[in-house]
């Protein structure tokens, strides 16, 4: 007998209210990404050498109404372009669930994106997507200690495995119910 998802009823609700945080907000939320972003470019050096080539180009990624404008510096990083910077290259993600799109991501998968401009460009952030992976591990590693971190880092490997595991198993049924 398969297996239903407890998550089903969040298919059938109605759509939440437009909410919009404030301005300053988002644009701390942009500056915490930006920051991260850089801290995980800078454990691949590859990665540097590479976004360095693209100095001054501008990417644009968008999720319903959520934008991120980013520049690549000379150095190998990212930072925020400038609002009146015209983008080189336009990601936007085709998924307008968020639920679904937790569930290509759990799953493994790549969000489907619509991608619309430089094809180079484009070419390197698919390398960056491709070969980047944040090592949270050692990350951890720093704050706790390494058995710790390891003991953590372990047991959130085996959750992702579970909740794939769940994902596959109920996204059939769930799809299947849908079509009815």
């Amino acid at each position: 007998m398969a297996k239903q998802s407890p998550f089903l009823f969040l298919q059938n609700l109605p759509p939440l209210p437009h909410f919009s945080p404030p301005a300053w907000a988002l644009d701390e939320v942009r500056h915490r990404i930006v920051l991260l972003l850089n801290h995980i470019l800078q454990q691949e050096s590859e990665a540097g050498r590479r976004l360095a080539k693209q100095k001054g180009r501008v990417v644009l990624v968008q999720w319903r109404s959520l934008t991120l404008k980013l520049m690549a510096t000379p150095a190998g990083l990212l930072d925020q372009a400038d609002v009146q910077a015209k983008p080189d290259l336009l990601l936007t993600l085709a998924e307008e669930s968020p639920f679904a799109l937790a569930q290509a991501v759990l799953s493994g998968n790549k969000p489907p994106v619509r991608i619309e401009g430089d094809v180079q460009l484009a070419a390197e952030v698919n390398w960056l997507v491709d070969h980047v992976r944040w090592d949270l591990e050692e990350d951890l590693s720093r704050v706790i200690g390494d058995v710790s971190a390891h003991a953590l880092a372990q047991a959130a490997r085996n959750a992702v495995v579970v909740l794939r595991q769940f994902v596959d198993k109920v996204a059939p049924v769930a799809s299947s119910k849908a079509q009815k």
